[in-house]
């Protein structure tokens, strides 16, 4: 029994320790990956509504833009680009669509993030419209068309020719916190 009691604090101190790890990787390492990636440039994030100026549209260049989609392992819709690539003219505004087809029997809320390689384009990938700004709630079976207009920057530098803008969609249902209202 004296060897259980010696043991208690030891006990306290790691579970206070795991707690402060968890607390470390859910709340600290988030916004420190995010600004490591904005100083440096990395990652492929394409960053949040950009809004179109006028801009020459270069007719003497095209740029082909490929669409990866995936799922989160713990997703179960179907989710798409109905074009896997496009060529466009840097300058140009194009939309393209996704298709998202809720399978299950039950009401779920999905959010896509998207990624961008070369990373180093990511800054002269423009998106004025994207259904990964926004949640996207379906109902059981429900299936829908989710559009992504953009722009490629007539600055992209001349060695990139090929885009690959991938998405993966994850279900963030429970992170509502049980408000499935966003549904009606």
């Amino acid at each position: 029994m004296s060897r259980t009691v010696g043991n208690k604090p030891l006990l306290i101190k790691l579970t206070f320790l795991a707690v402060l790890m968890f607390s470390f990787a859910i709340f600290v390492m988030p916004p420190l990956y995010n600004l490591f990636c904005d100083i440096l440039g990395i990652g492929g994030k394409t960053g949040s509504a950009y809004t179109a100026v006028d801009v020459e549209i270069d007719k003497n260049r095209s740029v082909e833009v490929q669409f990866v989609a995936m799922n989160n392992a713990t997703m179960p819709w179907e989710f798409y680009p109905k074009d896997s690539s496009v060529r466009v003219h840097p300058g140009e505004s194009t939309k393209v669509v996704f298709y998202a087809h809720n399978r299950t029997a039950n009401d779920m809320v999905g959010q896509a993030i998207p990624s961008l390689i070369p990373f180093t384009a990511a800054n002269y990938f423009h998106k004025t419209e994207c259904f990964c700004f926004n949640n996207q709630p379906l109902s059981s079976g429900e299936k829908a068309d989710l559009e992504l207009v953009f722009i490629v920057d007539p600055d992209l530098p001349a060695s990139l020719n090929t885009l690959t803008l991938s998405y993966t969609l994850f279900d963030i249902t429970n992170n509502l916190n049980g408000n499935l209202a966003v549904l009606n």
